[in-house]
């Protein structure tokens, strides 16, 4: 998928917002044998080879926030710093607000803040990654929890468990 950036609007909130005109022409294909139908002939039929323009927020560093509505809740109502939760991320989950001192994690779902001497609880979407069992015992590394009782004693603690809260909820 192609994109063409048409226009940036800087905030001093710290983001910008982009205009992009992104391809949305696709083409079909028929992925298993089986009565599919006129399916593709169909989607083919739809594909008109046009673009759509859409108003995108970003880190001044370039890091994909989301929609604009998102971008001024988190840098201009919450007075978050956005970034990625790991580098190779493609969307920012996660961010520290100066004025709290909190380090927060968040998707389209949730948002919930973490400074020193928050505690893990029982329940707590950070005390449980989001996988099943089953995925978890293929993929032990998949799990960035915390234990239950887990307390933030310092910043990177709090950035830990934003991380670990993002994770879950998206």
């Amino acid at each position: 998928m192609n994109k063409v950036v048409m226009a940036v609007r800087k905030y001093k909130a710290g983001y910008e917002v982009r205009e992009e005109f992104h391809d949305v022409s696709f083409r079909a294909e028929v992925l298993s044998e089986g009565d599919g139908g006129d399916i593709t002939d169909v989607l083919e039929a739809l594909n008109t080879d046009t673009t759509v323009l859409v108003k995108s927020a970003y880190t001044p560093m370039g890091d994909y926030i989301g929609d604009k509505k998102m971008a001024h809740l988190l840098c201009t109502e919450k007075g978050i710093k956005p970034e990625k939760a790991h580098p190779s991320h493609k969307v920012c989950s996660i961010g520290f607000c100066e004025t709290e001192k909190k380090w927060y994690g968040w998707s389209h779902r949730a948002i919930f803040g973490f400074g020193i001497g928050s505690v893990a609880k029982e329940g707590d979407c950070v005390a449980s990654s989001g996988w099943t069992k089953e995925y978890l015992i293929a993929h032990p590394e998949a799990n960035i929890s915390v234990p239950v009782g887990f307390t933030a004693y310092t910043l990177s603690d709090a950035k830990r468990m934003a991380i670990a809260f993002a994770d879950s909820v998206s």
